[in-house]
């Protein structure tokens, strides 16, 4: 079993930028693709983003395309978004998770069910 961790998450106006950090544990975190998600208050979590086991394919939600960038260094075990141009609407805690199937990068990976490991949240708070 997997664990992971969120970093990176704090206050910050809006057009700034933060970049999160997930880090996992586990010898096998380069076979599977990694999702970030997000939750706002009342509201279900939603995808973000995902990156192939690989990193050459990612795919991103409409809201944050072009703003957010999801990367990863297999080496460290880290997946990465960087979040430029951030707005009040991005406010929420950030999740990472790892995708079910190893070497799976179908259409399940934006859906929440796709994922079995979840990290235990950072708080992104964007004033305007």
């Amino acid at each position: 079993q997997v664990q992971l961790v969120e970093s990176g998450g704090g206050l910050v106006q809006a057009g700034g930028s933060l970049r999160l950090s997930c880090a996992a544990s586990g010898s096998t975190f380069s076979n599977y693709a990694m999702g970030w998600f997000r939750q706002a208050p009342g509201k279900e979590r939603e995808f973000v983003a995902v990156i192939s086991w690989s990193g050459r394919r990612t795919n991103y939600t409409d809201s944050v395309n072009g703003r957010f960038t999801i990367s990863r260094d297999n080496a460290k075990n880290t997946v990465y978004l960087q979040m430029n141009s951030l707005k009040p609407e991005d406010t929420a805690v950030y999740y990472c998770a790892k995708v079910r199937t190893p070497f799976d990068f179908s259409r399940i990976s934006v859906r929440l069910d796709g994922y079995d490991s979840w990290g235990q949240g950072t708080q992104v708070t964007v004033s305007s």
